[in-house]
């Protein structure tokens, strides 16, 4: 069924060339000039997926009642289908079409559809944003002895008041200093990882005594019977046998269903020189999802050994703490800081495309004051995994459209951006299929069909088909050859004024002054000193005392090393960033 009538050939097509002087960046393909190298994505992904948020799932792991085996292995392959999904799916669309997802979804969906979607990215990112204030909050109320909240609800009134004081600083800078942030939070990744990595290795001497009864492991059966009997017992809070090794492969997959199946990071690889540069999401699925998962899974069954108590009645204050000390409040407040600015940003622009008459800053205050009032609700962190795979499973079928029309669509012989060709405002096909994608989707979970991990890949190929149909239906089985000869002409224009934009920029300059590299090397040296002083804590406490000895000195010496690593980081950024902009 046509939606409306096709418009009628015309003799020649119309060789128009519009300017871009007034249009937004946003909305025009990414130009030559502004691509980045596989550098730049190892380093985007690393600081992105080691956050704060995994102290909370490798601590629900242990509660859900892994198994080791289980663990090593699947979050292994687990992650190396998400690296395949961004590499295969995600990446090849962006950068043959240099948009974002949401310019995409405008092109091939209308109006109607982007409106929808903008909302339901409203929710989804400002849910993560509550979610990494509240655990920030956790850090911050460890240091004024405020209880624990275990409860879905805040059971304590002084804890309300630290996610209000934290949540407005995050409101504040997500409408007034994002871009310093987004630059300080890329210089966190290195120091993420070595802090996980630090505070696994300081928790094992303890963690070992505690099991087997002395301080130094002495090979791989060693660390296997402590995860067994202490860390991933198979065992779930409940004393219930635990997940299996499946559910932990496609928790692992779904956790960024959001990203890749559901075609978010569009907007990311839109920049990159090649599609091949998905492989680089390497860097923080197996070094952020796979080593700090297993990472936060070791402090935080420590930090229960060490305080005789459940992992299940921690919360990621308490487990930062007693595994790095004075830096573990460091982590989780600038990790669920960086990452709730990040998702509070993005959900300040998706409400801006829904209410465009009102400024960003006003439409990310509205939304942050809501941000704010779910992170006093501890649910939000205590639920994460849920939360992650339930929201992938909202996007995933608009993934799916835009992989059918962009993929799909040219192999069967039907015609790519039929919409914008027929100037429509509103896609039937594409609305009703999302429709219908949600209501698939949940179903199965309604009826317990399938593993709830799993839900995105059945719901992903039904809205594809269905989409796909519908589409064919409304007109995408017609062809348009004066409309995309009009396309080929406007995008030809625009390549051509993007480069004569390139022409007019100044290269970017380096800094390769003495001062510039010792702030670097002050840096690297603080990290490789941290991993040094927690591998001593490890190898080299040969019983308890030494080992409470080595402990207090990583704390104290660590901390320094932090504060060492970003004052020089900082600071050389700030150097280089000045002098690029007295080149312009």
């Amino acid at each position: 069924m046509s939606l409306v009538a096709a418009p009628p050939p015309s003799a020649s097509p119309r060789a128009s060339a519009p300017s871009i002087a007034n249009v937004s960046s946003e909305q025009l393909p990414i130009p030559q000039h502004k691509l980045h190298g596989w550098r730049h994505f190892l380093g985007l992904y690393a600081g992105e997926h080691v956050a704060a948020t995994e102290f909370v799932i490798g601590a629900t792991f242990v509660a859900l009642g892994a198994k080791t085996i289980d663990i090593l292995l699947g979050l292994l392959i687990g992650n190396l289908l998400a690296i395949a999904s961004w590499t295969l799916i995600t990446a090849p669309i962006a950068v043959k079409t240099r948009l974002s997802l949401y310019t995409y979804l405008h092109k091939i969906a209308g109006d109607s559809m982007t409106k929808l979607y903008n909302w339901a990215n409203v929710i989804i990112f400002t849910v993560i944003s509550a979610a990494m204030i509240t655990v920030s909050s956790t850090a911050v109320r460890f240091l004024f002895g405020i209880p624990a909240q275990l409860s879905w609800y805040p059971t304590s009134a002084a804890f309300v008041g630290v996610v209000l004081v934290v949540g407005i600083i995050v409101v504040l800078v997500a409408m007034y200093g994002f871009n310093a942030v987004s630059e300080f939070s890329g210089l966190c990744g290195p120091w993420l990882f070595v802090m996980f990595a630090a505070g696994a290795l300081v928790m094992m001497p303890g963690l070992t005594e505690g099991v087997l009864g002395y301080t130094l492991l002495q090979g791989w059966d060693d660390f296997i019977a402590i995860g067994d009997q202490s860390i991933w017992t198979g065992v779930n809070v409940f004393g219930e046998p635990g997940i299996g090794l499946l559910e932990v492969i496609g928790f692992a997959w779904a956790a960024n269903t959001i990203t890749h199946f559901g075609l978010i990071d569009m907007a990311l690889f839109r920049y990159a020189k090649k599609s091949a540069y998905g492989l680089c999401t390497a860097s923080g699925m197996l070094f952020g999802h796979y080593i700090a998962w297993i990472a936060a899974g070791i402090m935080g069954a420590g930090t229960a050994v060490f305080l005789k108590t459940s992992i299940a009645t921690l919360d990621p204050g308490d487990v930062a703490f007693h595994a790095l000390g004075l830096s573990g409040f460091v982590i989780v407040i600038v990790a669920g800081w960086t990452t709730a600015n990040a998702n509070l940003y993005r959900a300040g622009l998706a409400a801006q495309a829904i209410f465009h008459k009102h400024s960003r800053r006003k439409t990310t205050l509205a939304v942050g004051i809501v941000t704010v009032l779910v992170a006093c609700f501890p649910f939000v962190f205590t639920k994460m995994l849920p939360m992650l795979t339930y929201a992938g499973l909202l996007v995933v079928p608009v993934g799916a459209i835009v992989f059918a029309e962009h993929v799909i669509f040219p192999r069967i012989g039907l015609t790519r951006y039929w919409v914008s060709y027929r100037k429509l405002t509103h896609s039937a096909p594409a609305v009703t299929s999302w429709i219908a994608g949600l209501v698939f989707g949940f179903g199965l979970n309604a009826l317990d069909l399938i593993s709830f991990y799993y839900l995105f890949i059945p719901t992903w190929i039904f809205t594809i088909a269905l989409y796909t149909v519908l589409a064919k239906k409304s007109g995408a089985d017609q062809k348009y050859p004066v409309e995309q000869e009009e396309a080929r002409i406007r995008d030809e224009s625009i390549a051509a004024q993007q480069a004569a934009q390139s022409a007019a920029e100044p290269d970017p300059v380096s800094d390769k002054s003495t001062l510039t590299k010792t702030l670097r090397f002050v840096s690297r040296a603080s990290l490789l000193a941290t991993i040094g002083l927690a591998a001593w804590t490890m190898f080299g406490s040969p019983d308890l005392q030494a080992y409470e000895f080595n402990r207090e000195t990583f704390y104290r010496w660590a901390f320094v090393c932090t504060l060492l690593y970003f004052g020089a980081s900082y600071w050389a950024l700030r150097r280089l960033k000045a002098l690029n902009q007295k080149s312009s």
